[in-house]
């Protein structure tokens, strides 16, 4: 399998990917940041797909559409998201269905959305975390691949708690990507107790 990874921040999971050696073909960003950076430092081929929009009359699809050509231009068969910024329209999924993963910092299906750890937070949750699952159309609701745990400390602020959880994440998804790439499927996560208290 050809494994392109989609980023939009710093690159700390692409680091993470690279250094327990995932067979990495492309790096795809939708602007310029930290993670091309280190992709060309790994000798990873780094493509900038820039949006040229991030108002309300940003073409999605059309946007989608040029960022799948790549991908398949590039014989890319596994898509990895890490921390990427636009959500993704319909063509992506038409072709590549079932075969994009993503990575979200809590308990899914609680508390989807951009705003996860802080949403955590406000609500008085005890317990939070990690989830891998399949990528869909519709944002973080895709079949879930792998969860594990992280503690809700009494002190905790958003920061704190986020760099416990990126903690688990890089190695929850590397270890969660490499079965897949070896054919062996995860075992479907079931969400412990307490996920969304």
């Amino acid at each position: 399998m050809s494994l392109a990874v989609l980023v939009s921040g710093t690159g700390s999971i692409l680091d993470a990917m690279v250094e327990a050696g995932l067979p990495i073909t492309l790096v795809v960003s939708d602007r310029p940041c930290p993670a091309m950076e280190k992709a060309a430092g790994h000798d990873v081929e780094a493509v900038v797909v820039c949006r040229d929009s991030f108002d309300d009359d940003f073409d999605r699809d059309g946007y989608t559409l040029r960022l799948t050509d790549l991908l398949e231009e590039r014989g890319v068969t596994l898509v990895a998201m890490a921390g990427f910024g636009t959500v993704l329209g319909q063509p992506v999924y038409d072709r590549y269905a079932g075969r994009i993963l993503n990575t979200h910092p809590a308990l899914l299906p609680a508390y989807p959305g951009w705003h996860a750890v802080a949403d955590t937070l406000a609500d008085g949750a005890t317990v939070s975390g990690c989830t891998v699952h399949r990528a869909t159309l519709e944002v973080d609701s895709g079949p879930i691949l792998a969860q594990e745990t992280v503690p809700v400390l009494p002190d905790d602020d958003e920061a704190s708690l986020h760099e416990r959880i990126k903690v688990v994440e890089r190695r929850l998804y590397v270890d969660t990507i490499r079965s897949i790439l070896a054919g062996e499927p995860p075992v479907e996560a079931v969400a412990p107790e307490g996920a969304s208290a």
